[in-house]
């Protein structure tokens, strides 16, 4: 006498989820850039860039992809430069010379913060994360 299996069908394994190195729908929301964003928007907001800076020291303390790093490090010290270029330029407003320092450093934190998210965006470290200029 046949024995039939009554329980249903037998079970699919699981399809594994896709890993791509590029985003499937154009913009990556990865670390580094939200990073950048949340600096960028901090021109219109003011405080999203001390979340940017927090999110930046405790990104770089976890696992991440390799390519990270430098972008960390990078974004870091775009805060810096432009802490320290506000504080500079708003004394030496007395002077005007901070006329001139604080638009320059405003330009310099927008070309750090794109140049982070088109490499991000294509996954790759950055050129020279050290550098003080873009």
């Amino acid at each position: 006498m046949e024995q039939h299996d009554l329980s249903g069908p037998p079970e699919q394994p699981e399809p594994k989820p896709e890993t791509r190195s590029e985003p499937a729908g154009g913009f990556d929301f990865n670390r580094p850039t939200v990073v950048s964003l949340l600096y960028l928007s901090s021109f219109f907001l003011g405080i999203t860039v001390i979340v940017g800076v927090v999110l930046a020291y405790v990104w770089k303390g976890e696992p991440h992809a390799e390519w990270e790093t430098s972008h960390y490090d990078y974004l870091i010290r775009t805060f810096w430069i432009g802490l320290i270029g506000i504080v500079v330029g708003s004394i030496l407003i007395l002077a005007l010379i901070g006329l001139l320092i604080l638009p320059a450093i405003a330009v310099l934190v927008i070309v750090r913060c794109v140049l982070s998210i088109v490499n991000a965006q294509k996954q790759e470290p950055m050129p020279n994360p050290d550098t003080w200029l873009a």
